[in-house]
């Protein structure tokens, strides 16, 4: 699958998901966009790639801000074929106390909630409308959910909301955009050791006795062990490929579709 001189841009794609995404895409020829917050983060990873890139800095969540990027790209690469909505927030809603007080939801607060939204599904809706006017007919938009999304998380009720919403949003536009042959498909991530795992596997650490002595990577690799009928964890690169598909012309009449990279996690949850 050749996406030769294609041009891609990949919202949050300084580090995680994103990064793995933007190397998928530079390996198979195409030019890349990689935007994050953090400027030195974008172009530091878009240095790191095997093919022309730039890296800007844009908020996602921001239909102004990322209409600037688009604009930025299409004078210094020369168009625009495919979106990857990456950008978002993990995070767990909960405390580990919360997670055991029987009270599901509690503690979270209106701005609590926002957040989630405005980072995880108003980045993937700003970015979208502000690409739509700037994308080649027949190119493609690809969308990263969360596996939180296709069941009923407790303990991630405001980010798999969310993620839900993208999953809702990948349909509607792929009916919109498909007089324009513009093809819309989501992938749902499962497991990935993330900035979002970082930060859990520490709060476990500091509130639960039985984790206190154990490192942060082995405490993730047991929950992945005991979650994914695979028995092993998903990498950036495992999103990245998929994404490759979708954008490829392999894929012309998929549209509209979600795919769970995970594992095999969501099939215990049918």
């Amino acid at each position: 699958m050749s996406l030769e001189g294609k041009v891609v841009l990949i919202t949050g794609a300084g580090r995680g998901i994103g990064a793995g995404i933007a190397r998928c895409f530079a390996d198979r020829g195409a030019l890349v966009a990689v935007t994050d917050l953090d400027q030195d983060m974008a172009d530091e990873s878009a240095a790191a790639l095997s093919t022309r890139a730039i890296g800007l800095a844009a908020d996602a969540s921001s239909q102004a801000a990322m209409g600037a990027a688009y604009d930025k790209v299409v004078a210094e690469l020369g168009g625009l074929d495919v979106v990857v909505n990456n950008a978002g927030i993990g995070g767990l809603d909960l405390t580990p106390d919360e997670l055991t007080s029987g009270e599901p939801g509690a503690g979270m607060t209106d701005e609590e909630w926002d957040e989630q939204l405005k980072f995880n599904l108003r980045t993937t809706y700003a970015s979208s409308n502000a690409a739509i006017p700037r994308l080649n007919d027949g190119g493609s938009i690809v969308n990263v959910a969360s596996i939180a999304a296709l069941s009923g998380t407790p303990d991630l009720m405001a980010y798999g909301a969310a993620k839900a919403g993208v999953v809702h949003l990948t349909k509607s536009l792929a009916l919109q955009l498909a007089p324009r042959r513009i093809r819309v498909n989501c992938i749902c991530p499962g497991l990935l050791w993330t900035r979002a795992w970082e930060l859990l596997t520490a709060r476990m650490q500091a509130n639960q006795p039985e984790f206190s002595n154990v490192p942060q990577r082995q405490i993730f690799e047991s929950v992945v062990e005991s979650m994914t009928p695979l028995g092993a964890e998903q990498t950036p690169e495992d999103i990245g490929h998929l994404a490759v598909f979708y954008a490829s012309d392999e894929a012309r009449m998929i549209t509209g579709q979600v795919v769970a990279v995970d594992g095999g996690i969501t099939l215990q949850r049918a």
